[in-house]
């Protein structure tokens, strides 16, 4: 069986990790109930909006979309979301941060289109790799490390930053921190 978990971050991103359970975990609370509905309403809003360029131009839709994040964080509050579970590879499938949104859009300029946006945590090593693909052979890639702040909150920094094509590099500087 194949459970998809969902990760919230500020800027508001929204990220998918697919784990193998080997066995059904099956629950019957109402708050799980509630929890599923409102991940799948989550889902149903973004779906559409091209990991969040559509957003940027419909703010009604962005309002909805930040209503229906703000739902699950209720649902959530008393949840661990900083142990073990947080180390695995994340695809992005919305977000609101501006850098992220503009390498995405702009990624015709240099003759390609942005493909896969990942996140690679591990929290054993401290470290957070940001990942911008550009298919056939490009990447942008930025490690951070990474410090859990809270139970539910991991405070990161930048630490080396390269654009890379398929004969060349350009190393670039890091800059940010956040959480």
């Amino acid at each position: 069986m194949t459970l998809a978990a969902v990760t919230l971050s500020s800027p508001l991103s929204l990220a998918t990790k697919l784990k193998r359970r080997p066995h059904p975990k099956i629950t019957c609370s109402s708050v799980t109930t509630q929890s599923q509905s409102a991940k799948q309403d989550l889902l149903n809003l973004i779906s559409d909006q091209g990991r969040g360029l559509k957003t940027r131009r419909d703010p009604a839709k962005r309002d909805a979309i930040i209503k229906a994040i703000d739902a699950m964080a209720i649902l959530g509050h008393e949840t661990v979301t900083t142990g073990d579970s947080l180390s695995a590879t994340w695809r992005l499938l919305w977000t609101t941060e501006k850098e992220q949104l503009f390498i995405i859009e702009k990624a015709h300029l240099f003759g390609t289109r942005a493909g896969d946006v990942l996140q690679v945590i591990d929290v054993e090593k401290k470290t957070l790799n940001n990942v911008i693909t550009f298919p056939p052979d490009g990447v942008f890639f930025v490690r951070s490390s990474i410090e859990v702040a809270s139970s539910q909150r991991v405070n990161f920094k930048f630490t080396s930053a390269v654009l890379r094509g398929k004969s060349w590099e350009i190393p670039l500087p890091p800059f940010g921190q956040g959480w």
